[in-house]
């Protein structure tokens, strides 16, 4: 195995994700990293796969509405409404600061609802440029927001950042919710390959991961797919050594 994130052997504390069980690695260390590196990755995807998403969102906005055909005319029970309101409060706006004066921090408690994908972005988009003094996005789409955050500047110093963990958490909670309403997610799919840690039969890829994991509990290793190519070489050479 080389010494890339995909190393298998623990070798610091624990990426600040929640949903994370790798530990650091030597180089992420380095770096000052909060975040493993797989992690970072996937922040870039969900960035990068927002457009998509917000497309379908368009044109989710209405509700699904079915009624007894009398003639040519549809009867409606009941007159359609207006629009989704989960679907709604996803594409509503939000503003770069709200003016609230929230010094106990509760404020986004007493939101109804889900918080608008701008509404998400904007203040981790806040928070670097004020931190760093750097120019924020000229619009404040969520397309926009999306693309400044995945930009590697912005992104590689967020992942160094103690907060690293909830950004990358509430990111991961909002793509729950968009992929439950646009049913888009990446798949997942097995690899029938055992895994070079644990020998079990429970590898599997995701889309637009560079890293294939061993979902077994206890081993969780990932993988680069050279780094397999490479331990499907070396197993049965192994055997044969030892054989001999």
């Amino acid at each position: 195995m080389t010494d890339t994130p995909a190393t298998t052997s623990p070798a610091g504390p624990a990426c600040a994700a929640t949903t994370c069980h790798r530990t650091l690695r030597d180089h992420e260390l380095q770096l000052g990293q909060t975040l493993c590196a797989p992690c970072v990755h996937t922040i870039r995807v969900w960035l990068h796969e927002l457009p998509l998403q917000l497309v379908v969102l368009e044109a989710s906005r209405q509700r699904e509405t079915t009624g007894a055909r009398t003639g040519s005319r549809t009867v409606y029970v009941t007159a359609p409404l207006p629009g989704r309101d989960d679907v709604l409060n996803l594409l509503g706006p939000a503003a770069w600061s709200d003016g609230i004066r929230d010094p106990y921090g509760q404020a986004r408690e007493d939101q109804h609802g889900q918080l608008p994908i701008a509404g998400v972005l904007i203040p981790w988009v806040r928070i670097i440029t004020e931190e760093r003094h750097w120019n924020p996005p000229t619009a404040l789409t969520p397309q926009a927001l999306a693309a400044w955050l995945a930009a590697p500047r912005p992104l590689d110093w967020a992942s160094r950042r103690p907060w690293a963990g909830d950004m990358r958490d509430e990111l991961h909670r909002l793509m729950r919710t968009i992929w439950s309403i646009t049913r888009l997610r990446p798949q997942r799919r097995p690899v029938s390959q055992p895994c070079p840690r644990c020998d079990s039969l429970d590898l599997v890829e995701t889309d637009h991961q560079p890293y294939i994991t061993c979902t077994r509990g206890g081993c969780e290793a990932m993988f680069t797919r050279e780094e397999l190519a490479l331990a499907a070489r070396i197993h049965p050479a192994a055997l044969e050594a030892g054989a001999a």
